[in-house]
């Protein structure tokens, strides 16, 4: 059995923290259209980093309790679904398209019994924080 690696956090919790500080920001610029758009980006995006940050966790269990990895793939494709949904933005499309392949990649690895390479997710989900963060 190959020796477990703890995987490092700060990706997420740098990516929550900054979207937290912009959610709470937005309402503060104005009522429009656009910025309201922007805030439900944001809290959208910031339900994917809470959900990554869960399956990088479960990640780190995934060869003794995959359950646990698989529900936290699931909660990041239901967020993913409805950013998806209002993404206009090509550089959103693109972040999601990599945080999918990221999904996919994973369910592969947990397929085969192997832990899964979580960092094309943690890569994409931090291209969204960016995108989604005003400023």
């Amino acid at each position: 059995m190959a020796p477990r690696t703890r995987r490092h956090r700060r990706p997420a919790t740098t990516a929550l923290a900054a979207l937290a500080a912009a959610t709470l920001a937005i309402p503060l610029l104005s009522a429009c259209g656009a910025v309201e758009k922007a805030m439900d980006c944001a809290k959208t995006a910031t339900s994917v980093v809470n959900a990554v940050d869960k399956l990088q966790q479960a990640a780190d269990n995934s060869l003794t309790d995959p359950q646990k990895a698989e529900q936290a793939l699931d909660n990041i494709d239901t967020n993913l679904k409805k950013l998806s949904k209002d993404a206009h933005d090509p550089e959103l499309s693109k972040a999601i398209d990599k945080t999918n392949n990221g999904i996919k990649a994973a369910r592969k690895d947990l397929d085969n019994h192997k832990a899964p390479d979580i960092q094309p997710i943690v890569d994409g989900t931090s291209a969204m924080t960016k995108i989604c963060t005003p400023g």
